[in-house]
């Protein structure tokens, strides 16, 4: 699948974006391993959140749905989990694969975990290396990368964990992985990373505690099923955030997005360019704080990005990079490695696509330099990430000619519905089969 984004254009309008795809896989897992039924509203049908509905079956918990974003799932307790007969197929999720991971080895079960090609390439020692120490059994390919192969082996026991790198998915597998350990389990992370497996665990009843960056609980709890609406991702609001910011004549409203204050980095960086962006209607759902957010149009300035704000935003660089492609000046970005191991290395494929539409660029080993200036056109390659797909389609809102967008399909792993909502806000974009 291409995307053809015609050039030219505003972003007029209203829009709930897709369900936030951390809390949606959240929310599954949880609910497996609660005691009771958990509802759940607002859950996002992209593949990747799909991935854990799957596993989960495959480990005998009954799941229904999901319909029109409802799901019921009838959790089995901590020690109702069984080990799937066959390999669990993460697809492209990296969020599965290492959260989901850490639930096996803590569960004791026997499995092998596994995924898309892109995903087979994305490193697993930073799961396995904690793990291993609580005492795992998991063997990988070369370079620990999936498969994982994870041995029935219990019980766990706790450890302090220092994380050598800011990352709520290791964070939060290690964390996991503690609900069945033996004595008390504690992350420490180097920078502020999304905490939702901290809220959501506390609303389903699992005590912890959390002492600035040192999070710890102890195994052999119980969680208790609950109702959750899952709000709109700000990982998805993020894109027409961006759009709404560059092209002249813009007013969006999106409704219901999440504002969890270790994912606001893209609504920092924006404001710090110059856009114009409002919060209203400020509310909290479920443990997570929601808002409706106003774009208007603003002529947006190249900034050096505060290095604060870098795991605040991991997500959203790509569509950020088209800020700065747009933004009078330049944007230096430092202090992003985490960019290279993505579901690709988005420093290279951005700074690659961003040479094709004719802007400058310097590619860093920790980030890049942007020089903002006017957009041309070409044919773009995504390399198998769903985000470049989507952030190239909104540079065509400033670009002088036609941007060819190709393989587009990983774009339904976390925004199925992304062309339809763009086209509805004034987007000229025609999905087009590869094939034709």
């Amino acid at each position: 699948m291409e995307f053809k984004c015609l050039p030219g254009g505003s972003v007029v309008g209203e829009a709930r974006v897709a369900g936030d795809k951390s809390i949606s896989h959240r929310s599954i897992m949880f609910g497996s391993i609660a005691e009771g039924v958990t509802e759940i509203s607002g859950f996002l049908e992209g593949e990747d959140a799909l991935a854990t509905v799957a596993a989960f079956r495959s480990m005998g918990v009954q799941i229904d749905g999901p319909v029109d974003g409802r799901v019921t799932v009838h959790g089995v307790g901590l020690h109702g989990l069984k080990s799937p007969s066959t390999p669990l197929d993460m697809g492209n999720s990296g969020t599965s694969v290492r959260l989901i991971s850490g639930i096996v080895a803590g569960a004791g079960l026997e499995a092998t975990l596994t995924g898309d090609v892109s995903l087979c390439k994305r490193p697993m020692g930073r799961v396995i290396d904690p793990l291993t120490l609580m005492g795992a059994s998991i063997s990988s390919e070369e370079g620990g990368r999936p498969p994982l192969k994870i041995a029935a082996n219990r019980p766990l026991k706790g450890i302090d964990y220092v994380l050598p790198m800011a990352s709520a998915q290791v964070k939060s597998c290690v964390l996991l992985a503690g609900l069945w350990a033996e004595g008390q389990t504690s992350t420490t992370e180097p920078a502020p990373t999304r905490d939702h497996t901290e809220r959501m665990l506390a609303g389903f009843g699992y005590p912890l505690a959390r002492e600035g960056a040192k999070v710890t609980l102890g195994g052999e709890g119980r969680l208790q099923g609950r109702s959750i609406e899952v709000p709109a991702d700000i990982s998805s609001a993020a894109f027409f955030m961006v759009a709404a910011s560059i092209a002249p004549g813009s007013d969006l409203l999106l409704l219901h997005v999440g504002i969890n204050p270790t994912r606001v980095g893209v609504i920092n960086i924006l404001r710090l360019m110059g856009a114009n962006i409002e919060s209203h209607n400020e509310r909290e759902v479920g443990g997570e704080p929601v808002a409706d957010i106003r774009i208007q149009y603003a002529p947006l300035k190249g900034i050096e990005i505060p290095e604060e704000q870098v795991p605040l935003a991991i997500d959203e660089f790509p569509v950020l990079f088209i800020a700065a492609a747009c933004a009078e000046g330049r944007t230096i970005l430092r202090g992003a490695e985490e960019l290279r191991v993505k579901e690709s290395d988005r420093i290279a494929s951005m700074a690659e696509g961003l040479t094709t539409l004719g802007v400058a660029n310097e590619v860093l080993e920790d980030g890049i330099i942007i020089d903002g200036g006017q957009i041309g056109g070409g044919t773009i390659q995504t390399h198998h990430d769903h985000r470049i797909a989507m952030s190239f389609a909104i540079a065509a809102l400033r670009a002088n000619d036609t941007i060819i967008v190709q393989d587009c399909d990983p774009v339904s792993t976390s925004f199925p519905n992304f062309d339809a909502i763009a086209r509805g806000l004034g987007l000229q974009i025609t999905t087009l089969d590869a094939d034709r």
